[in-house]
């Protein structure tokens, strides 16, 4: 077998031309350097492509936009599916059928028109397919709950080439496909629920940092947490911005410690109320808006760039805890990450990359029992970090920080292992994790999928 045996299915070496943007994704830092990039159109193209990989035992690994490159797949066979960008909503029943290279943003904007909204995070370039097998942490998670939980079913080539259309709950491959993570096959088109979504109470409220100390930002935010209703989706952020020319001039040097918030009800200017008595708000985006405008809310970065991040679902978030964890990666007065110059984790002077700390606000509809393996449902909040470099100098400023929150840690988030990908641990519970090791034996056995 020399080629694919499907004319549509584009194939390309390293040194063709096209590789290199074939292969680029959202992600810069960790660029994949396949032996073989295979571009698929369909479904079949899919199949052709896991074919071709098993008969040569190639390792496989797919890419829809690239934005949680795990590593470099060196030697293997890489199956992108950006052209699989097809999306079909059915709005008497609440359903929108996408392809595996259709991003968030295209969905939110066919739904839109008839008053509906799906399950999508806060970025539009985001692939939909693969933020929702991940689990899929929405604009309005607590309301909606997990994106996986409203897949009505799913069209899968997995490792053994056998195409699967049509999976739905009660099958075992349903569960698995949903929270379990990458390693079961690819799935090329999926049916899923969405929401009425007739008003959208939403935006941020930004804090400077220098003159609001961020620790008490993030004690009013979690006692405020405590008392607001289910339907409302909040999260907490700080942002060190550099002060470099990259960064747009009226965000250089500045610190921003923000408040992002969605709600579909009425009485969201009454909730908020709380959080605007913290202290100054240079910046108020909190206001009425169709979904459409839902990206505002979070307003995250659209061009492609280098980073690593990981997270961890805490089952209570330690005000204490997670203030040192902002101490230790916000900026100083010196420029330091201490108040000596000396007060790295190395005992070293200078000044550490710049680092994004988020934290949401788990529970509503997350918590509730699905059929499928999206794990640490019990999570009180979600605390993720993400900072630039290379694997090595990203985790050695990283992990001391993770490691003070352990006490509170219940597991780590598949979707939000940015560039930590090729770590496995923490990222199920033990008899998910089991389960999940079984269905791999049984959809791949030979282990094609090794490289995710």
């Amino acid at each position: 077998m020399n080629l694919p045996d499907t004319t549509d299915l584009l194939l390309l070496r390293p040194g063709d031309a096209g590789y290199a943007e074939e292969t680029a994704g959202f992600q810069t830092g960790f660029v994949r350097r396949p032996a073989v990039v295979l571009g698929a159109r369909s479904a079949g193209d899919v199949a052709a492509a896991v074919r071709y990989a098993a008969a040569r035992d190639l390792p496989l690994a797919v890419q829809a936009t690239g934005h949680g490159v795990p590593g470099p797949l060196e030697g293997g066979v890489l199956v992108t599916t950006r052209r699989m960008d097809r999306v079909t909503v059915d709005p008497a029943a609440r359903t929108a059928r996408i392809e595996a290279g259709v991003r968030w943003g295209e969905v939110v904007a066919a739904a839109a028109p008839y008053g509906l909204a799906p399950p999508n995070g806060s970025a539009p370039s985001v692939g939909a397919v693969g933020y929702t097998l991940g689990g899929g942490l929405g604009i309005l998670a607590r309301a909606v709950g997990h994106a996986a939980d409203r897949v009505r079913s799913l069209d899968v080539v997995t490792g053994d080439g056998r195409t699967h259309r049509e999976v739905r709950e009660g099958s075992e491959l349903y569960w698995g496909l949903l929270g379990g993570g990458p390693g079961l096959g690819i799935v090329t088109a999926m049916e899923i629920e969405l929401v009425p979504v007739g008003r959208l109470y939403g935006g941020s409220l930004a804090f400077d940092g220098r003159r609001v100390d961020p620790a008490a930002v993030l004690a009013a935010y979690e006692a405020w947490t405590r008392t607001v209703p289910d339907e409302l989706t909040s999260s907490f952020a700080a942002v060190p911005y550099p002060d470099l020319p990259a960064v747009p001039p009226g965000l250089r040097g500045r610190y921003v410690v923000s408040v992002r918030v969605a709600y579909p009800g009425t009485d969201g200017e009454r909730l908020v109320a709380p959080l605007r008595e913290i202290g100054p708000v240079p910046a108020d985006s909190l206001r009425e808006m169709p979904y459409a405008e839902s990206r505002t809310i979070h307003s995250d970065p659209e061009v492609p760039h280098a980073y690593y991040g990981d997270s961890v679902v805490l089952g209570r978030l330690d005000v204490d805890r997670v203030a040192e964890v902002l101490r230790r990666t916000g900026p100083a007065a010196d420029g330091t990450d201490g108040t000596d110059g000396t007060d790295r984790e190395d005992g070293t002077a200078g000044a550490d990359p710049m680092v994004v700390v988020q934290i949401n606000h788990l529970g509503g509809a997350l918590a509730r029992p699905a059929p499928n393996a999206v794990p640490f449902r019990e999570g009180r909040f979600l605390l993720r970090l993400l900072t630039a470099g290379d694997r090595q100098r990203a985790r050695a400023l990283l992990d001391p920080a993770f490691a003070r929150l352990a006490p509170d840690t219940l597991g780590r988030a598949v979707n939000f292992a940015f560039g930590a990908g090729d770590r496995t641990e923490g990222l199920h519970e033990p008899g998910t994790r089991k389960r999940l090791a079984g269905l791999r034996s049984s959809y791949d056995p030979a282990n094609l999928f090794r490289s995710v």
